[in-house]
């Protein structure tokens, strides 16, 4: 049922690995035994790019990035990102987002990047059964306290949404507030600690939220459509799992800290929760882990 969302995300890896080079249509072909008709006829469907924009909008992704974080020259990122040239680099910056390379180095601006595509992730389509973790898997559990310093938060809120991929489904409506525009525009900016979900509280309703913390001087234009606003200093109870083997033990690290997170009383520790702050979802298993951050404030006495 789900065979060519399996190929198709072979042809995003293998993209993926030879970003510079770029495979080739009839490479592609070869490496799943159809014909490069069929492959990008699949591709398009499932992604809704053609394959040689894919490639090339994935480059200039990584080479927005290098033209921001690092100091090598325009003609050096160019020839390492698979362009013939500075210039032909150029022409290519410009098309996809009206500003030239100089220019966003000079003054960086939110850009819709294109990040990769996932278009086969057993978890999501239901096709792996989750595992409870072992007794020694449950272990590396931590539960500690943390003093997050004042920041800025940037990114969108949805009140009625109950969790991400609600939150998602929600969005999808907004025109310009869809999942691969908002996290291609909050790619762009320079951040904290990467992209991150999370909840909120209006009264006795819970929300979901979702964006980036920058540091609280964060001058830089916002996204249309977007938030910012300043997060005080807080002490978050933060219930973290370190990094693990995503098609392994997703589902049952995220449930497991979820439930750890939900179900946890502060008074036991002289606490009580802060509504005030939001509440951090943070995840990326194979570089930081998994991660619930929720604030709390001294029990009055």
């Amino acid at each position: 049922m789900y065979e060519w969302h399996e190929n198709v995300q072979q042809i995003i890896e293998l993209i993926e690995r030879n970003l510079e080079d770029g495979p080739t249509l009839s490479e592609v072909s070869e490496n799943l035994f159809y014909s490069p008709f069929y492959c990008t006829k699949k591709f398009h469907a499932l992604t809704g790019m053609r394959l040689r924009d894919y490639v090339r909008l994935r480059r200039i992704c990584k080479a927005a990035l290098e033209l921001r974080d690092t100091k090598k020259s325009i003609a050096e990122i160019a020839i390492d990102n698979g362009f013939s040239s500075q210039a032909a680099f150029s022409r290519s910056f410009k098309k996809a987002y009206s500003i030239s390379p100089k220019e966003f180095r000079v003054s960086p601006k939110p850009l819709p990047l294109l990040l990769k595509r996932i278009v086969y992730d057993p978890h999501v389509l239901g096709i792996k059964r989750r595992c409870d973790l072992s007794e020694k898997e449950l272990e590396r559990i931590e539960v500690k306290i943390e003093r997050l310093p004042a920041h800025k938060f940037i990114g969108i809120r949805n009140i009625n949404a109950k969790g991400y991929f609600h939150f998602w489904e929600l969005q999808e409506s907004i025109p310009g507030q869809d999942c691969h525009t908002v996290t291609g525009l909050l790619e762009s900016i320079q951040n904290l600690h990467g992209q991150i979900g999370g909840w909120y509280f209006e009264g006795d309703k819970r929300g979901y939220l979702y964006g980036i913390e920058v540091p609280l001087d964060y001058s830089g234009e916002i996204p249309e459509g977007m938030e910012c606003t300043v997060v005080p200093e807080s002490e978050y109870v933060v219930f973290y799992y370190p990094p693990y083997d995503y098609d392994e033990n997703n589902p049952a690290v995220m449930s497991t800290v979820n439930e750890l997170a939900w179900n946890w009383n502060p008074e036991d520790s002289g606490y009580e929760w802060n509504t005030e702050n939001p509440i951090y979802q943070r995840s990326d298993p194979e570089n930081y882990g998994y991660a619930i951050c929720r604030p709390v404030k001294p029990l009055k006495k």
